[in-house]
């Protein structure tokens, strides 16, 4: 038995199968929800068995749903590279990149590529920003070209190049007892109250491997999902934060935060570029590599 299968109903399913909502699906490919139904049901019709199975409000791949992904996925990746070898040969003419970026690293990122579309300006960029654990997840699916982000964790199938200092530094309201104090000891900033990101977020878990390894126990008073939450509730008096010194420049300057001057701080990181190991880089996406790591990032950034 052949079966006469289009791209578009490819994407559909693959949509419908990410989402595991038709709804959703419709939503993110920008069409209606009969439409999308419509072109499952003629899958389904071509391939002579139910794809999907629906459990109350939520639906399900069968297990010919699931061997489609696998091939879907794998003919959709086919056809991008395709796409991406025909751009090669035209030059950057047209060229795109998608790239996504560490929650913390929307504050170093559109200078980045505000800079590179001076000199590249007909390539287009598609920037999601969310937190590790989803900026892994679409680095592992192949869902995006590049990332940018902290230290990837080893083990995954990832190549990861620094490219800029990233140093954590504690930070306190102006009016904290300890913003005029100099070479503060950890076990004295220890001793109060701290806001912090997330349990898995990059720079949580720095921080935390850190004073583990000065033998201190930090704890988080509050948790939070977000820096410019971080940065609120330090402003407010709730306590200290750590955060990137790329995020609180602009607070800095302003008089609206302090930086402790602790021993042993800031916390050396850097910011990487991190691609698949193996994947075929598009000629735009090659050029920004390129770009990053041929010259001073920093100086990309403002004073």
């Amino acid at each position: 038995m052949s079966m006469h299968l289009t791209f578009r109903q490819l994407q559909v399913f693959t949509a419908v199968a990410k989402h595991q909502s038709f709804t959703r699906a419709a939503q993110s490919l920008h069409l209606s929800q009969p439409a999308v139904s419509m072109q499952v049901r003629q899958m389904e019709e071509q391939v002579g068995l139910p794809l999907f199975e629906q459990l109350g409000r939520q639906i399900y791949l069968t297990e010919a749903g699931r061997e489609m992904a696998r091939y879907s996925a794998a003919i959709t990746q086919q056809l991008d590279e395709a796409v991406q070898v025909i751009n090669d040969l035209k030059g950057l003419s047209g060229g795109h990149i998608h790239i996504s970026v560490a929650t913390t690293g929307a504050y170093v990122a559109p200078y980045l590529l505000a800079a590179f579309s001076k000199l590249h300006p007909q390539v287009t960029v598609s920037m999601d920003v969310t937190n590790r654990e989803s900026l892994l997840h679409q680095l592992a699916e192949n869902e995006v070209d590049v990332a940018i982000m902290g230290r990837p964790p080893a083990g995954l199938s990832l190549e990861a190049t620094a490219f800029l200092d990233n140093p954590l530094v504690i930070i306190a309201a102006p009016d904290h007892p300890l913003a005029q104090v100099r070479a503060i000891t950890l076990e004295a900033v220890a001793a109060y109250p701290f806001i912090m990101r997330e349990s898995g977020s990059g720079t949580r878990i720095a921080v935390e491997q850190f004073f583990e390894k000065a033998g201190i126990v930090l704890h988080a008073s509050i948790e939070v999902s977000s820096h410019e939450a971080i940065k609120h509730a330090v402003r407010a008096g709730m306590g200290l934060g750590i955060a990137s010194l790329h995020t609180v420049r602009e607070e800095l300057l302003a008089g609206r935060l302090a930086v402790l001057d602790v021993q042993g701080l800031p916390i050396e990181r850097h910011w990487y570029l991190v691609h698949r190991q193996g994947k075929r880089l598009s000629a735009a996406t090659q050029a920004f590599r390129d770009f990053l790591l041929d010259q001073e990032a920093a100086r990309l950034l403002p004073e």
